[in-house]
């Protein structure tokens, strides 16, 4: 069974009485422990895949299964617990909260998971070892620098062990050099963990190095 799946998806925007259509039609499967990059110039539609795939967003007609479950009739509430518990999200700009140290930062999201004080603590500890930061644990995000934030942001994706990460742009706010190391990491996870990556990108790195490139152009897979 794919882990996703979607199926003529259209997802339609209204800026004041204009219809905009992102999507036109997309359909697409994705199997559990896939590396996969979705590329195309901004405005193609890419993250509005991601988006709908992460459940932040619901398509205007059409299916999208996670582990054969369908989403497009639950609850904000059964969405929101969805994420928590399937997905993990690794975006460009980090979204580390600025007061929290590496730690907490990765702590934070597992709140929303019915695990004991002990255990979050734990988990995040683990993750934080996993990306190489353990020492780092009581540094708060200005006081890491690009690649080390997100390294964090990686611990926190991988925490609460998702089955699926979603990766918008994530080594766009990175050097050449960084870049590569942080992508190394994440396909070693993928491979260790069986953990499914899909990748919004305009990174060749990520493109070369992911199993299956899907090419979206104007709102449609070419």
């Amino acid at each position: 069974m794919a882990i996703v799946s979607l199926d003529n998806v259209r997802k339609e925007y209204l800026l004041g009485k204009t219809a905009l259509l992102a999507l036109k039609g997309i359909s697409l499967k994705v199997e559990q422990g896939e590396f996969i990059a979705l590329a195309g110039p901004s405005g193609s539609g890419k993250t509005t895949v991601l988006n709908i795939i992460g459940c932040f967003d619901k398509p205007t007609s059409g299916s999208v299964s996670i582990e054969g479950r369908p989403i497009t009739e639950l609850s904000n509430n059964q969405l929101a617990q969805l994420r928590a518990d399937k997905i993990g999200f690794i975006f460009q700009g980090f979204n580390l909260l600025p007061v929290l140290t590496a730690l907490e930062n990765i702590e934070y999201p597992l709140l929303n998971r019915n695990f004991l004080p002990s255990e979050r603590l734990r988990r995040a500890k683990e993750a934080l070892e996993n990306v190489g930061l353990g020492k780092f644990a009581k540094h708060k995000p200005l006081e890491l620098s690009g690649g080390q934030q997100q390294r964090v942001a990686i611990a926190r994706a991988i925490a609460g062990q998702p089955q699926l990460i979603l990766a918008d742009e994530p080594t766009a706010n990175l050097d050449h050099k960084t870049g590569t190391e942080i992508l190394a990491l994440m396909k070693k996870i993928n491979q260790e963990k069986k953990t499914t990556f899909i990748f919004s990108t305009h990174d060749q790195k990520i493109m070369d190095m992911a199993d299956r490139l899907i090419k979206i152009w104007d709102g449609e897979i070419i």
